[in-house]
């Protein structure tokens, strides 16, 4: 399906995109005075108290550990390092080896020199899970872990906690990442850095946590609705965040979203895959990859193309119900309603 327009059309949509996203980078966010909230984040740096494990006496370090991080030490030693049992000691020998390996110390070596502290990161946490509390007073915040993941997870939800792979947002250009292409592609890695900390944190809390999706929910245009109102809820609370950091896109890929709009519509009306409910089908719009098959040329499209249209669906129709809360937005579970309030037509 080829979707480019003539070279001077293209140049004139170009420049006009350009300047229009100069100037709403981050979506409809609506700015709202969320600093006399109680609420402050502070990131446990798990990673360099179970590093003390290797100095100290490993008996009484794991007590201390168990204490301060609870279920979250057991889920590290038994889940993520497959170390055994925090139940049977004898898992204190494979964390030896773990602590003497080269690669231990030269991914601890590399994390520290980017992530001496982490003062920003706190801040950013800090006022977007005070936005959350503003809309949803309910909101409990989760205790906020750093750890290395063995470059397995950027977060992980647990009971109570969140939990950030510092080795997995290192910097597009980390060392460690060429080596693991076949897991992670340049299109992954080229967003495994810092400022990517507190919207994938803050994804995963609301994806996970505060509203995961309902797995009745299965044709296109349910998933579709479902994940607009995640991304809208995300420009609320992340109003300093760009779009393209949201939803993972570079630039161009936003652009080229923005350019051809009406024909990602007109090909998900044609194809007739709104409510296509076959996950085999409709998979390749949701997830992640470098391109979607099938629309424009030369494998210039973006990915997630549902998810980014779904997005742009719950906008218009925030847009023209002005007066719904997002505890409201969120609520709603009737995606066909949305969608013809929304009165998308691009």
């Amino acid at each position: 399906m080829s979707m480019i327009p003539t070279r001077n059309k293209a140049k004139q949509i170009y420049l006009i995109f350009s300047i229009i996203l100069l100037f709403c980078a981050c979506g409809d966010s609506k700015k709202v005075d969320v600093s006399n909230i109680d609420l402050n984040v502070t990131i446990e740096r798990f990673d360099q108290d179970f590093d003390k494990m290797a100095v100290k006496p490993m008996p009484q370090q794991a007590a201390y550990l168990q204490k301060k991080y609870g279920s979250f030490y057991q889920d590290y030693v038994e889940r993520v390092l497959q170390a055994g049992s925090v139940a049977d000691t004898a898992y204190f020998g494979t964390l030896k080896q773990v602590f003497a390996g080269k690669a231990y110390q030269d991914l601890k070596h590399e994390v520290d020199s980017v992530y001496p502290t982490m003062d920003m990161q706190e801040a950013e946490l800090t006022d977007a899970f005070r936005h959350i509390k503003y809309y949803f007073p309910q909101f409990k915040p989760m205790k906020v872990y750093a750890y290395f993941s063995g470059f397995q997870a950027q977060t992980s939800i647990g009971d109570g906690y969140v939990a950030i792979g510092l080795d997995m947002f290192l910097g597009a250009k980390s060392k460690f990442y060429p080596a693991l292409v076949q897991s992670y592609p340049h299109y992954l890695s080229r967003r495994f850095t810092p400022d990517n900390i507190t919207p994938r944190v803050v994804e995963a809390v609301v994806r996970e946590d505060m509203f995961p999706e309902n797995k009745a929910d299965k044709s296109l245009l349910a998933r579709m609705v479902y994940n607009g109102k995640i991304m809208y809820l995300m420009d609320q609370v992340l109003p300093n965040v760009p779009d393209s950091t949201k939803i993972g896109y570079t630039t161009k890929q936003l652009e080229w979203c923005n350019t051809f709009k009406k024909d990602i519509w007109a090909y998900f009306l044609d194809e007739n895959l709104l409510y296509n409910a076959d996950y085999l089908q409709i998979q390749k719009y949701l997830t992640e990859a470098p391109f979607t098959p099938g629309l424009g040329e030369k494998n210039e499209s973006a990915p997630k193309l549902a998810v980014w249209t779904g997005w742009q669906i719950v906008r218009k129709y925030m847009e023209k119900h002005p007066d719904t809360t997002l505890p409201q937005l969120m609520a709603e579970r009737n995606a066909q309603k949305i969608l013809n309030e929304s009165k998308y037509r691009p």
